[in-house]
């Protein structure tokens, strides 16, 4: 956080500071505490402590509390720092919510107005005519990224679906107890609604080794359930092969993120 807060308790002291600032005669560490969520002991000891440092002033520690000028002066500086943090902050969200990546599918120039679609999860940006639109702010070569504003419209995706193959641990035979050819079968056939496999997860050593074994390509390894729900938020299609109860993480994310899938049991 800003420099002014690094200190702990800093921001309690600021609010207490803020409060006491309004002058009301009648303000109680009960109404304090309240106020600031924190117990009246708590309120207690940072009063105390503001007395201390000469920013507030009490008869024997209790109410009514007056702040002093040197009170006066610090809420001040505390609550320009924390202007100046806010305004960053909404300055970097407003950089995030208004400028958008693509790759570019041509060479595009600045304040093109550019169609935008999805494309084996990735999305483009080409001269063309889509449902969704952006505006170029640099010039770009294609195959770079571009930066785009003020995007309109709708970008169309659907998501794709997931074909889960559970295989069994190496406890119960591994890759040997495995349906090799039913796997394969799988994969090349595609999901039920018979789309093509466009990406493969996998979890588990024996799983790895089953792709090696059929020679598929792998694509999706690390973090695997939650990338897999990622790829088929993007509209592609995913064929996951684990290991055992590895098979329940998978589908927790996929229910989680409502995406279609279907387990299918890959033991002889």
């Amino acid at each position: 956080m800003m420099k002014a807060f690094k200190k702990r308790g800093a921001l309690t002291h600021f609010q207490i500071l803020s409060e006491i600032s309004k002058q009301d005669p009648h303000l109680k560490q009960k109404d304090l505490a309240n106020k600031l969520g924190i117990t009246i002991q708590a309120v207690s000891e940072n009063i105390k402590t503001l007395i201390e440092q000469g920013y507030i002033s009490s008869k024997d520690g209790r109410s009514p509390y007056k702040i002093t000028q040197k009170g006066i002066e610090k809420v001040k500086k505390d609550a320009i720092s924390l202007r100046k943090y806010s305004d960053a902050v909404l300055e970097t969200m407003n950089h995030y919510k208004t400028i958008w990546p693509a790759i570019a599918r041509e060479d595009l120039q600045k304040d093109d107005i550019v169609g935008l679609f999805m494309d084996d999860g990735v999305l483009y940006a080409h001269k063309k005519e889509e449902n969704a639109t952006g505006i170029v702010m640099d010039n770009t070569k294609e195959g770079m990224d571009v930066a785009l504003s003020n995007l309109t419209g709708t970008i169309d995706v659907s998501n794709g679906e997931v074909t889960i193959i559970n295989v069994p641990t190496i406890k119960d035979g591994g890759s040997k107890a495995s349906d090799l050819e039913l796997i394969k079968k799988v994969y090349e056939n595609g999901t039920n609604s018979g789309e093509p496999i466009d990406k493969i997860a996998c979890a588990g050593t024996v799983s790895r080794a089953i792709i090696n074994k059929l020679e598929l390509p792998l694509d999706i390894e690390y973090a695997a359930p939650n990338a897999t729900a990622n790829a088929a938020r993007k509209g592609l299609n995913v064929l996951a092969i684990c290991v055992g109860d590895m098979s329940k993480a998978f589908t927790r994310e996929l229910e989680s993120e409502k995406i279609k899938y279907n387990v299918i049991d890959g033991k002889k």
